[in-house]
């Protein structure tokens, strides 16, 4: 757990209060696989997504189909306190150069999309098996090239606030690292290291490489985030990650379609 790290001695005296803001979240690994060795409904990065037969598919404002980034069985993975406990939640992009993100509207699902299924099925007979109709997306406007598949797998974890979050000022009071003066660098980056909010997750505290795009004005949480990941060929844009955020009442009545969806990059 992160509290129990080495902390700076410069810290000590906030240790507590810096100690209240850990939050459980779920550590997603990949692994790549072949696309046809995952059942439809399983967890995954890539491959292709459970779809039931006659849907329509997820398609931009353009009507271009979007590419399948990932879905999360709800089903699979650990207990995480206020998410839901069954559903396949997904997430679709699409192939332009932001990568369907709308600066201007970024909850507006022109380019992205997230789908919800509260009571998915696992019969196989029931779902879509050819998905030729999709077309050659362009790898270039993409995290990953198309036809990459990886399975996740998931491990509870806590994490603690980083100073990049949108409430680190409010609880601690803005240039909170420059009250060490000439320390002020290196405590912030020993801070950074305990607080580290990097890779996949699903809950618990986001990493930026720019800034938190959310406001105390309307305090959203983070539901799931994909990073850049360069073992496995994972980038989004220059070394950037990928955030999707919801709001608690959306969470607590399990409206998972309703997400603001936001990643950047150095």
């Amino acid at each position: 757990m992160s509290v129990t790290q080495n902390w700076p001695e410069a810290l000590e005296p906030y240790r507590a209060r810096l100690a209240a803001t850990e939050k459980p979240f779920i550590r997603i690994t990949l692994e790549e696989t072949d696309a046809a060795a995952l059942p439809p409904w399983q967890s995954k990065v890539g491959g292709y997504p459970y779809w039931l037969q006659d849907a329509p598919y997820p398609a931009g404002s353009d009507g271009r189909p979007l590419f399948f980034l990932a879905q999360i069985n709800l089903a699979e993975t650990p207990l995480l306190e206020g998410f839901p406990r069954r559903g396949i939640v997904q997430f679709f992009i699409a192939d332009d150069d932001l990568m369907g993100l709308d600066f201007d509207d970024p909850e507006a699902q022109r380019g992205f999309r997230v789908i919800h299924h509260p009571a998915p099925v696992q019969q196989a007979n029931a779902l879509q098996q050819d998905f030729a109709f999709l077309p050659d997306f362009d790898p270039d406007n993409l995290p990953f090239d198309p036809g990459r598949c990886f399975a996740m797998q998931f491990a509870p974890d806590t994490g603690l606030m980083p100073e990049s979050d949108y409430r680190f000022d409010g609880l601690f009071g803005e240039d909170f690292f420059a009250r060490f003066q000439a320390d002020e660098w290196a405590v912030a980056e020993a801070w950074g290291q305990i607080a580290d909010a990097a890779g996949h997750r699903l809950g618990g505290y986001a990493e930026f490489t720019q800034e938190d795009p959310r406001s105390p004005d309307d305090p959203m949480e983070l539901f799931f985030q994909l990073d850049s990941d360069s073992h496995n060929r994972i980038q989004w844009g220059d070394l950037g990650v990928a955030n999707f955020f919801i709001r608690p009442q959306d969470l607590l009545a399990g409206r998972l379609e309703r997400i603001r969806y936001n990643w950047d990059c150095y």
